[in-house]
């Protein structure tokens, strides 16, 4: 009866991960794909296809402009097919073009003007960075947010702070320029900025005073795997000590700006220790990794974990396709700019070669994610038996 008990949970844990992930990239994908498409309608351009999933397709139907709207079998991702593209990843078909008549030539894609072909690129990751906008700031102008002051309880003996010289009583003001109001505002930074050097400013008696703490590092486990964060080693109020603060909708949209912009510059600091070798690319993660969060996020934080999760994602697909690697939307934009300079489009040799490069990257990169993710799982399976 234990067995089947034991069966029964790890089955229904699997299905509901799936299904939390499914529906959670759905939403991310199908926002990306609908700033391409709208902007790209709003430019005049034709639309053969607007797909969610790749591979054989389970359900669709024709709109009254002739685009086929279709759910795939495979749920990673998303593509829409403007006329004139071999494929989704808006690949120029220039046999196609040349085949058609004036008038369908006209409402290709690659015969609009640089500008507007930039700008139908571009939307994608723009609607995805709106869209984590907008639940941040949803999120914190109907509930407000809990906030704990920024002051010292305690040093721990032994800790960064104790060497940097925090006391008791400590009020943290800002970390290097940057103004901090909340204890976990200060955490965020603080967790981020391990073995790197910081000036806190902080108010002792009425005066303010400049502390120089660098943040040790500890390694924290995730769904995702092990991290490398920063601890300074001081205790703050209990949660109960602090408030719930409401907030206007013009403050809430600034702080749900800020909200994002946050993971945009967590990201970027990642990517330039992981290039100095501060940071191990053990920590890149993959669809699977995705997928465990997505059903970790479910189960602790329900339907409001759900959302928020589902708005970080947003703003790292939406970064993601920025990177200036062909086939992803930024690959197209150095593309575009390099047209611009020049006056003319980059030969179709040069645009093949960088487009068989950029799938190339892609899939090294999904490899390498998946087999980080493999790992992880195999590991909490083992830590789990033990």
């Amino acid at each position: 009866m234990d067995f089947l008990t034991a069966m029964t949970g790890t089955a229904t844990g699997f299905f509901g991960t799936l299904l939390t992930f499914v529906l959670v990239l759905t939403v991310v994908v199908f926002i990306h794909e609908m700033g391409h498409f709208l902007v790209g309608r709003w430019c005049g351009v034709g639309v053969h296809a607007f797909s969610i999933g790749f591979g054989p397709e389970v359900i669709g139907f024709n709109d009254r402009n002739g685009t086929r709207w279709k759910l795939c079998a495979v749920p990673l991702g998303g593509y829409v097919k403007f006329v004139g593209d071999v494929n989704g990843a808006s690949v120029p078909d220039a046999e196609a073009i040349a085949r058609m008549d004036p008038r369908e030539r006209a409402v290709s894609l690659p015969a609009q003007p640089v500008a507007k072909r930039a700008a139908i690129v571009a939307a994608g990751p723009i609607a995805n960075f709106i869209l984590a906008i907008s639940v941040f700031s949803g999120a914190i102008w109907m509930s407000g947010r809990y906030e704990i002051p920024p002051r010292v309880v305690a040093v721990m003996p032994d800790s960064a702070a104790a060497r940097a010289g925090f006391e008791a009583g400590d009020v943290i003001k800002s970390i290097d320029g940057k103004a901090v109001n909340t204890f976990s505002g200060m955490q965020r930074i603080v967790s981020g900025s391990a073995d790197s050097s910081l000036v806190f400013t902080v108010q002792r008696a009425g005066a303010e005073t400049r502390l120089t703490a660098t943040p040790q590092t500890f390694e924290e486990t995730t769904p995702f795997g092990k991290h490398r964060l920063g601890r300074l080693g001081v205790q703050g109020l209990k949660g109960d000590e602090g408030k719930l603060v409401q907030y206007g909708p013009i403050d809430s949209l600034v702080l749900g700006s800020q909200e994002t912009y946050f993971i945009v510059e967590r990201t970027f600091d990642f990517l330039g220790k992981l290039i100095v070798g501060r940071e191990s690319v053990d920590q890149l993660s993959g669809p699977i990794g995705i997928a465990r969060v997505s059903g970790e996020v479910a189960r602790v934080g329900g339907v409001s974990g759900i959302i928020n999760w589902i708005a970080f994602l947003s703003v790292s697909i939406g970064l993601l396709n920025l990177f200036p690697i062909p086939l992803l939307d930024g690959g197209h934009l150095l593309f575009f700019a390099c047209e611009a300079i020049r006056g003319r489009p980059l030969s179709e040799r040069v645009q093949e070669i960088g487009f068989r490069i950029g799938l190339g990257l892609v899939a090294l990169l999904m490899i390498f994610a998946t087999k980080n993710d493999i790992f992880n799982v195999v590991a909490s399976w083992t830590a789990r038996g033990t």
